[in-house]
């Protein structure tokens, strides 16, 4: 039996499903192309990969400063609220430089305490400060020495850890009471919706404004010249 025999398509028609955009040409899925296609690299996530908090990604290109920690003179409240939980613990110390390890022995402390419960820890400082020290009997000069470890500027009334989950209140209380004997200087619990703080004033209670806070401090009426110079002594004599 011959072969069904195929119509030929007109050249009109030819001309019609040309294109002027070059495609690659695409292969049939064939068993040998399907064998040694490799697997994907990796699942599909929505979620960022969570880099340390505790240790920058790049390092640093040059040895950092000591620097001072940051006074908050013109009226910031960054960083003073709770934002993402419900829970947070809070500096009411003076600023502090805190190290990467007293904050991972922090975190360690209210991931032990709350063991077994659901919630999601927000950690809101990251040690991006290198620290370096020179050894015991070691002549002055020859540099800053060797790197030690990370550490964090941390301003006063700076919200460090924030928690979020089905918790009760006096739990997450104890934890963070916890984790505060750890961590150097006074530490507070604040919840969401507590009032901000300027410094070490909280802002909205008793009164107290931004634009109070922020004003300049009064100044005495300078008295007139005549009556300052009444005032002094006599330089001639009597």
């Amino acid at each position: 039996m011959p072969p069904p025999r195929i119509a030929a398509m007109s050249l009109a028609a030819q001309f019609g499903q040309m294109s002027l955009c070059a495609s690659r040409p695409q292969l049939l899925p064939t068993v040998a192309t399907t064998q040694l296609r490799a697997p994907a690299a990796r699942t599909f996530t929505s979620t960022s990969h969570r880099l340390n908090w505790l240790a920058p990604k790049a390092g640093e290109s040059r040895k950092s400063r000591k620097g001072r920690c940051r006074v908050p003179t013109g009226g910031s409240m960054r960083g003073t609220t709770v934002v993402w939980g419900d829970y947070g613990l809070r500096m009411r110390d003076h600023d502090r430089r805190i190290s990467s390890t007293q904050l991972r022995i922090a975190e360690e402390t209210i991931k032990k305490r709350l063991r077994g419960m659901k919630f999601r820890l927000y950690e809101r400082v990251s040690a991006n400060i290198g620290v370096y020290t020179s050894g015991n009997e070691v002549r002055m000069g020859k540099g800053k020495g060797t790197f030690d470890h990370w550490a964090t500027r941390l301003a006063v009334s700076k919200v460090v850890f924030e928690i979020k989950g089905d918790l009760h209140e006096q739990v997450v209380r104890d934890a963070f009471r916890l984790a505060g004997n750890k961590l150097p200087g006074l530490w507070e619990f604040v919840k969401k919706g507590d009032a901000p703080k300027m410094g070490i004033t909280k802002v909205g209670v008793n009164g107290v404004t931004a634009e109070d806070l922020k004003r300049p401090r009064r100044k005495e009426p300078l008295e007139p010249l005549e009556q300052s110079a009444a005032r002094l002594p006599s330089a001639s004599p009597s």
